[in-house]
């Protein structure tokens, strides 16, 4: 029974690595009032960029560095037609999530079925072999750490630094900010690029710890739960955490009951995770004073500057 305790505690763990990693970078991108809907796109870009390079170079850690460029990428392109040439951001992240799809797909097409370098696990002497605690705290790979210390920093930074506060009230009044001198589109840029780099973390979490292979269409709307995730934590780092979890937990659920043969439909298992992030947005919908209390109330609208 312990053993079970435990594999499902670590199992929720690796499931929400990638949706915390993606989320956070999600959330410091709409604390800055910019809506990115292509967190998909940047992330099937990220794992088929640090799956490749792994592949071909046979470093993990050059492979993190080519998805996270490869998000950053995607993300400037965004960041440039929305931002600066004022394109819809609604109907352009659905274009950057399809445009990552296929891309990727290209890209891949040639990686299915082989191996790369998967991330090693973390050992510590003394800790790893540790009954219970060890596998459950001291045996991840060293994205699991980076998710919750790279949270953990921008709780910080967005609570405790003149940066965080500056970037707070672009997202709630970014003309009256642009009065006071500071620079909108800039502080937005680096906003986008910093979501971007996160989309392609998760991606290359994904790929390379996860569920170490590529194919198609292997992120299967986790970049759509990163999204839904931060709405589910009202815009709160904390809670983005809590919702990482169970959105973990429901994830890894629906494989196990698959795995254990229960006669329910396999469709309907798969589907599981997602319906339950539908039925968390529509009640977190209907609670409108919380909605207001914490969006930013400049989301997605664009800024022109006057002068």
């Amino acid at each position: 029974m312990m053993d079970i305790a435990i594999n499902l505690l670590a199992s929720i763990m690796l499931a929400a690595t990638p949706l915390l990693l993606a989320a956070t970078g999600e959330l410091v991108v709409e604390k800055a009032a910019v809506l990115n809907l292509g967190v998909e796109g940047m992330m099937l870009m990220g794992a088929i960029a640090g799956f490749a390079v792994a592949h071909e170079t046979g470093s993990v850690w050059l492979a993190l560095l080519a998805a996270i460029g490869a998000g950053m990428a995607l993300s400037l392109l965004f960041a440039v037609l929305t931002l600066t040439l004022q394109a819809n951001q609604t109907a352009t992240g659905l274009a950057l999530t399809i445009f990552g799809r296929g891309f990727s797909a290209l890209v891949g097409a040639g990686y299915v079925g082989i191996a790369a370098p998967e991330l090693p696990k973390l050992h510590l002497p003394g800790l790893t072999d540790l009954p219970v605690l060890g596998p459950v705290l001291f045996s991840y790979d060293p994205l699991v750490y980076a998710a919750l210390l790279i949270l953990a920093l921008v709780a910080w930074f967005l609570a405790k630094t003149h940066a965080g506060l500056i970037l707070r009230a672009i997202g709630d009044q970014h003309d009256a900010a642009h009065v006071l001198g500071y620079k909108v589109i800039r502080i937005r840029y680096l906003a986008v690029l910093f979501g971007g780099a996160m989309a392609g973390l998760a991606g290359a979490d994904m790929s390379l710890a996860y569920t170490p292979l590529w194919a198609q269409d292997m992120i299967a709307g986790r970049g759509w739960v990163a999204l839904a995730l931060v709405t589910f934590a009202a815009w709160r780092p904390f809670w983005l955490l809590i919702g990482a979890w169970l959105f973990g937990a429901m994830m890894y659920l629906s494989l196990y009951v698959q795995g254990l043969g229960v006669p329910v439909p396999q469709a309907f298992l798969s589907a599981l995770p997602y319906l339950g992030t539908v039925v968390v947005l529509v009640l977190i919908s209907r609670d409108r004073r919380r909605i207001r209390l914490h969006r930013p109330a400049m989301l997605g609208r664009p800024f022109q500057a006057n002068g």
